[in-house]
């Protein structure tokens, strides 16, 4: 029997973060030396990925919240969201998957986990917001459904309508 895969919180004394590598230094580096202290000031809340059968990690997501402006929005979205000047939205702030799994669409299972974790968490957001690291990750995000911003074309959003349809 295959085994299933796990999504809980970052926990220190169990999750080895040493031996996790995704190929890009400041995702690494974030996961041995600030999850931790992010986590413990309530700036980010991070995520891990395992099987049932493993404390190593697979893979990693970081959720906080975000106000974004309505005027980034694009122009057919504004006028079927509340006039407010600023609108909450919960960002993945990071997501990575180690080298050594990579390929078998743990990236798309990370993703999906989050923005579902941030639908059920019961705080009021209209979408899911990531942040492109590069041309890779924003086609990553496209193939998800996410749609770019206006004004800022690295950072691109999933409606929570959007969401609701697949959970």
């Amino acid at each position: 029997m295959e085994a299933a895969y796990l999504y809980e919180p970052l926990d220190v004394a169990v999750h080895d973060r040493c031996a996790f590598s995704c190929g890009s230094e400041p995702l690494d580096q974030y996961l041995r030396q600030q999850a931790r202290r992010d986590m413990h000031n309530h700036v980010a809340a991070v995520y891990v990925q395992r099987t049932t059968d493993s404390p190593a990690i697979l893979g990693y997501y970081t959720i906080s919240t975000l106000a974004i402006e309505a005027v980034d929005l694009p122009s057919e979205l504004i006028t079927h969201v509340p006039r407010y000047p600023a609108l909450p939205a919960a960002l993945i702030g990071r997501l990575a998957v180690d080298l050594r799994h990579r390929g078998i669409g743990l990236g798309g299972l990370l993703l999906f986990d989050a923005s579902r974790r941030s639908l059920r968490s019961g705080i009021a957001s209209m979408a899911v917001v990531v942040d492109a690291k590069d041309g890779v990750a924003s086609g990553f995000y496209e193939r998800c459904g996410f749609r770019r911003f206006q004004n800022h074309p690295d950072r691109l959003f999933l409606r929570f309508k959007d969401i609701e349809a697949v959970v």
